[in-house]
């Protein structure tokens, strides 16, 4: 059996290793360069590496690897989610227009809105759980539509393959946020996506201690634009912070599995309970996009949404818990319990969030490893504390 047979599981462990092994030692680990520059042997010919903005043997162990994981010709490593992401849009050029989810994370939305109008691009959001109005949105001058799937925080769900044939029969571009899945449940670039980008603060690191983000690109020529861009903004990746996600990566099997499967019986738990108006999780059979989702994934992810009445309720549910913290971010070992409209989409107008179901009474639990059972034992003593602010109220 050769590599590219190997398990999901395997590859995660192994990749990191495959493209730069450290030979003087046999370190199993990827060394961390903390070299800003290059001595070069020759004055005529460069070495690979010059300079640090340009490139890192760290950073590259860990480009390497996410383009092996996501099956992409190219990957990068960026300072953030964010910056990724407005790198990828930087391929745009003035007098461009693009396509965006309409529930779409709430700094993609603040820079979309905010900052990438500035250039003269413009932008529609459109619900892009409808294929038909994906389709009647497209311009003349549309060159990218972007994906968020699931969505954050309702968890809709878009059908990638449906949107692509869109963008490919319109000479249009996708990228897609793959966040909430990981390369471990969703294969973005297998279903035609251009490029794939991740907030790796997230999941793929999993462990609340840096910020970083990824992208990685279908084809070579794309690949080498996005790497000028990169290069050019600057805005990469740190070699500790490179090694800190390779091996945060090389658990991600093993964390997501088992914080989806608690997910499962936690959203589950939810649905029947009096207090809760409606639960957000794609794993469930009455979620209106689960057909869609189980065709293109191998999992139900970590992340789960729950509307409670009101904002009172939700404060005193949220005081009452014990177990997750209540942070922003998600995709950690610990629970994290965050209120969106003050955190992920405090960016985004109320009228445009409630637009989206994004209430006052929604919360969003990002499931990590503890005990499930520990778990829901808090869950049902908050909304028990919640229920009597609801028979006051």
């Amino acid at each position: 059996m050769n590599s590219n047979q190997d398990q999901f599981e395997t590859k995660l462990i192994h990749a990191s290793s495959s493209g730069l092994v450290e030979q003087k030692t046999g370190a199993v680990n990827v060394p961390i360069y903390l070299s800003s520059t290059y001595h070069q042997e020759s004055f005529d010919d460069f070495g690979p590496f010059d300079y640090s903005r340009s490139g890192n043997p760290t950073r590259l162990a860990l480009e390497q690897t996410i383009a092996q994981l996501e099956g992409g010709s190219r990957g990068l490593a960026f300072a953030s989610g964010m910056s990724a992401i407005s790198s990828a849009f930087m391929l745009l050029s003035s007098g461009d227009h693009v396509l965006v989810s309409e529930d779409v994370y709430g700094g993609t939305y603040r820079f979309i809105t905010e900052v990438l109008n500035k250039y003269l691009i413009d932008y529609t959001f459109v619900n892009m759980t409808d294929l038909n109005e994906v389709a009647g949105a497209i311009k003349q001058n549309t060159k990218v539509i972007y994906i968020e799937t699931p969505s954050n925080p309702c968890l809709n769900i878009t059908d990638i393959e449906g949107v692509v044939k869109i963008a490919k029969a319109n000479y249009c571009l996708t990228f897609l946020d793959n966040t909430f899945m990981t390369p471990f449940y969703q294969s973005p670039l297998e279903l035609g996506v251009d490029i794939v980008l991740h907030s790796a603060t997230k999941f793929l690191s999993g462990h609340s201690d840096i910020i970083a983000g990824l992208a990685v690109t279908k084809n070579e020529e794309l690949g080498e634009k996005l790497a000028f861009i990169q290069n050019t903004f600057g805005s990469i990746l740190g070699a500790q912070d490179s090694y800190l996600l390779v091996q945060g990566m090389k658990t991600l099997g093993t964390r997501l599995k088992q914080s989806s499967g608690s997910a499962m019986k936690i959203a589950t738990h939810l649905v029947d309970h009096p207090l809760i108006e409606e639960v957000f999780y794609p794993g469930l059979r009455f979620h209106r996009g689960y057909p869609i989702h189980l065709r293109q994934t191998k999992g139900d992810g970590a992340v789960l949404s729950f509307r409670l009445p009101n904002k009172a309720i939700a404060k005193a549910f949220v005081e009452s818990m014990r177990l997750p913290v209540f942070a922003v971010s998600l995709g950690a070992v610990e629970s994290i319990l965050s209120y969106p409209a003050t955190m992920s989409h405090a960016a985004m107008p109320r009228i445009e969030r409630e637009k989206r179901g994004i209430t006052d009474g929604l919360l969003r639990l990002s499931v990590g490893l503890e005990h499930v059972d520990d778990l829901i034992a808090d869950i049902d003593q908050a909304l028990e504390v919640a229920g009597h602010q609801f028979v006051i109220s």
